[in-house]
């Protein structure tokens, strides 16, 4: 059944109005002014609305404009009631946003029949409505498909390359390890052989001793030692960050386990340590961490390693764009705090915090958004932080969210189940619309 607002001051035209469209089968509810029908409006989303022009205080034609200024209003079918036939007047209700006239004295069959032409059009308008919101849905649907659909496409492809990069770089890397050893026996060897010849046979040629006083074989015995074991770290450097690599991309390994936490931490700060280097441009970033005990975390180890990745690369552009305004730059250097705990004994927290920049309070309600960036163009996709949204809200049941003040710095707090069976439990309650009670925190 439609409902219908009759606005009115005359009360018996209202009278009239209310009982003829009940005749016909409507709901109707009537007013006696424009201030009472603003708020049935309001109260009631009318399909149609019948007001009269000519009242006092508010007239219908101010009614009309805050009606159709009002989105949740705005479809309504508006009927001027009017005795004014002047094309001006029929003007000046057409820009307030007047859908059709109704001229007194009113005609029953002519108010019937504007009446269900209005009741038409609302509905068509209505349909309208309903399926631009259902296309504005499936855009968005296909949008943040194509969207995992480009980063598993993008992890997938990172994964490949940076396992064999790690393989390519792991074979030579070992050779060089492992012969140096070798290397450095064979060195001292003939050090030692060289050693007893000076014992044995002090006296020398004359080009021999030359060439002893340009070599200066104690600098150059003291000093090869210690190149063999600068040589012996850097390898085991290499072999370290190799290891890295592999943990991060973690191809090898089944999609859901057990992991540690800190360790995908760990990596995703290796592989951006170039990045918190000082450059001439800003100073050295510090990373402070404060890691509690944290359990094994079930988890897809990959795609979380790749959430901490983007968040933390946010973290340092952030920092950046400060560092570089030297009028904003504090006196404190530029960090990157990263505190982990457990909460109630189910959730891990993390939380990644920044002396960056800050934001607004409109750009922090859109930072999950798929495709929102603040970044200039070429620098941001605006998918990094939607999917990592996606990873730890969707994909793990978990909870993340951003705490900002514009100049001051950002922190995001991400609650990850600790097991499976709270994830689904988790889950479950999201999906009932769940709502724990207030004395939990």
């Amino acid at each position: 059944m439609s409902k219908i607002l009759v606005i009115e001051d005359d009360s018996a035209t209202r009278l009239f109005l209310k009982k003829d469209l009940q005749r016909e089968g409507y709901d109707v509810i009537a007013a006696k002014d424009g201030a009472e029908g603003l708020l049935l409006a309001q109260q009631q989303r009318p399909a149609l609305i019948i007001c009269d022009w000519v009242m006092p205080k508010m007239d219908g034609v101010e009614v009309c404009q805050q009606v159709k200024a009002d989105p949740q209003l705005a479809i309504a079918f508006f009927i001027l009631l009017t005795s004014r036939e002047s094309i001006a007047h029929r003007i000046e209700g057409l820009d307030a946003g007047a859908d059709e006239f109704l001229s007194k004295p009113i005609d029953p069959n002519e108010l019937r029949a504007r009446v269900r032409a209005g009741l038409r059009q609302y509905n068509l308008a209505q349909q309208l409505s309903n399926a631009n919101q259902q296309l504005s849905q499936t855009l968005q649907e296909l949008q943040q498909a194509q969207a995992r659909l480009i980063q598993s496409e993008k992890m997938s492809s990172l994964g490949q390359l940076v396992a064999g990069i790690a393989h390519e770089i792991n074979n030579p890397i070992t050779f060089i390890d492992g012969n140096l050893n070798h290397a450095r026996n064979y060195i001292q060897d003939l050090l030692s052989l060289l050693q007893l010849y000076q014992k044995h046979y002090p006296d020398h040629h004359p080009e021999i001793k030359k060439q002893f006083a340009a070599l200066d074989i104690e600098f150059l015995i003291h000093d090869l030692n210690k190149l063999l074991i600068s040589m012996k770290n850097g390898a085991q450097r290499i072999r370290q960050i190799v290891l890295s690599l592999r943990n991060f991309s973690r191809l090898d390994e089944a999609g859901f386990k057990k992991v540690n936490l800190h360790e995908g931490l760990d990596n995703a700060l290796l592989i951006l340590q170039h990045r918190l280097q000082p450059s001439k441009e800003r100073r050295e970033i510090q990373v402070i961490k404060e890691y509690g005990e944290l359990p094994k975390v079930e988890c897809y180890p990959g795609e979380l390693n790749q959430a901490f990745l983007n968040i933390l690369a946010n973290a340092i552009d952030a920092i950046e764009e400060k560092e570089y305004d030297i009028h904003s730059r504090p006196f404190s250097p530029p960090t990157i705090r990263i505190r982990t705990e457990v909460k109630n004994s189910t959730k891990a927290i993390i939380r990644i915090a920044d002396s960056g920049k800050g934001m607004t309070e409109e750009i922090r309600q859109k930072l999950f958004d798929p495709f929102f960036t603040t970044k200039s163009f070429g620098k941001g996709t605006g998918m990094g932080l939607w999917i990592s949204y996606q990873t730890i809200v969707e994909k793990h049941g978990g909870n993340m969210h951003c705490i900002s003040t514009l100049g001051e710095g950002t922190e995001f707090i991400i609650e990850i189940p600790i097991s499976r069976s709270t994830r689904v439990l988790q889950q479950a309650r999201a999906s009932a619309n769940y709502e724990p009670p207030s004395t939990q925190s």
